[in-house]
């Protein structure tokens, strides 16, 4: 970096530390994930809480497909290499081309026998996700491979410190963690369903959802839109929220899955990675993500992607009949989410504002009913 480029860094990292999202970011966020540490060491201590072993899937008669997102860097990256190794065709979706055919060659790099395939999409775009589907179902129907997924992780996530528009109107940080997961979940149930053993979603959500303490459901703050409008974008919050989101849709489709007798079929968990040093903090000043990570790696704190991805792959191999749990801590950990995220009430409102916000969409009315 010159050092007129450092200069703006540093000038640009006053503003930043000046904003009430900054000390949200490094107070309440690190209290949240500080507690869910505790509860990590309380239920060792006292609860004797179930850990749950990694179970293989080692009895499908065929090649098990798993769809990772956001898998060219960081978790998903890390994620992608180690569920390779278990057999899996890796379907990996990204925005970039140059990138997917980057991650391709560095996964082939760490395992030579790893099957492949990669899809070009924009989580944050409701039309991309429907066109994804599209080309998966018909190259599953072109391939050797039987036509059904059998892992969907939700992984792409997008921390951004400035508004963003989607194509469909909405905030594209909320557009891009929680409608997109949303959105290609329930286009891909179909595949999950279809599968001869039972199948799983893993949603990747976060320990920043604990910050939030009361939520509106209305549309305009579903969609991000009420956020777009103010003067300064509360970009922490929305990350928030939009984990949050994640959350309550997870236990609702859980929940909704169990209600028609198809919870022996396909198992929703979530799965809450930590402190992880990935690219996700590019948006913050150079000069001040990396003060973060000092200090969060002198409180013992900070993880790298390969330990990061622990808790993922719990939740994804998980033993069948595990279903809405919250995986933390890697070993099988599971701990319990915030109150709010678990109020079945509010999921429920959610749902459906989601559904009725998604109905002007390509998405459709038709692709709305489960």
């Amino acid at each position: 970096m010159s050092v007129i480029n450092f200069i703006k860094d540093l000038w640009r990292g006053l503003h930043f530390v000046l904003s009430i999202q900054f000390w949200r970011m490094a107070l309440l966020w690190t209290l949240s994930v500080l507690f869910s540490h505790f509860q990590l060491l309380k239920d060792s201590l006292f609860s004797h809480k179930i850990v749950y072993p990694r179970c293989s899937f080692s009895t499908y008669p065929n090649t098990p497909v798993c769809v990772i997102t956001g898998a060219t860097s960081g978790l998903g990256f890390s994620t992608a290499c180690k569920i390779s190794k278990e057999g899996f065709l890796i379907v990996i979706v990204g925005r970039s081309e140059k990138l997917l055919s980057e991650t391709i060659r560095k996964i082939k790099d760490f395992n030579e026998d790893a099957q492949l395939k990669a899809f070009q999409a924009d989580l944050s775009s409701v039309e991309s996700i429907i066109k994804f589907e599209s080309s998966l179902r018909q190259w599953l129907l072109d391939s050797n491979l039987h036509c059904s997924v059998q892992i969907l992780i939700n992984n792409a996530g997008l921390l951004a410190t400035s508004p963003r528009v989607t194509a469909e109107g909405y905030d594209q940080m909320i557009g891009t963690n929680y409608v997109g997961a949303f959105v290609l979940t329930k286009l891909l149930l179909p595949l999950l369903e279809n599968s001869p053993v039972s199948s799983k979603v893993v949603n990747v959500t976060s320990f920043t959802h604990r910050a939030v303490t009361n939520m509106q459901v209305d549309e305009g703050t579903v969609s991000g839109k009420k956020f777009l409008s103010t003067n300064h974008y509360p970009y922490a919050q929305v990350y928030e929220y939009s984990k949050l989101c994640l959350l309550l849709f997870s236990f609702e489709l859980h929940r909704q899955l169990t209600q028609m007798g198809k919870s022996h079929q396909i198992f929703v968990n979530v799965a809450d990675p930590g402190i992880v040093q990935t690219n996700i903090m590019r948006e913050v000043p150079a000069c001040l993500s990396w003060l973060a990570y000092f200090v969060l790696k002198r409180l013992r704190l900070l993880q790298s992607p390969d330990c990061g991805k622990d808790s993922i792959v719990d939740a994804a191999f998980a033993p069948p009949g595990t279903s809405g749990a919250y995986f933390f801590g890697g070993k099988g950990r599971t701990i319990n989410s915030s109150a709010l995220s678990r109020n079945t009430k509010l999921a429920h409102e959610l749902w459906e504002t989601t559904c009725n916000m998604l109905s002007v969409t390509p998405f459709g009315n038709e692709r709305n009913s489960f």
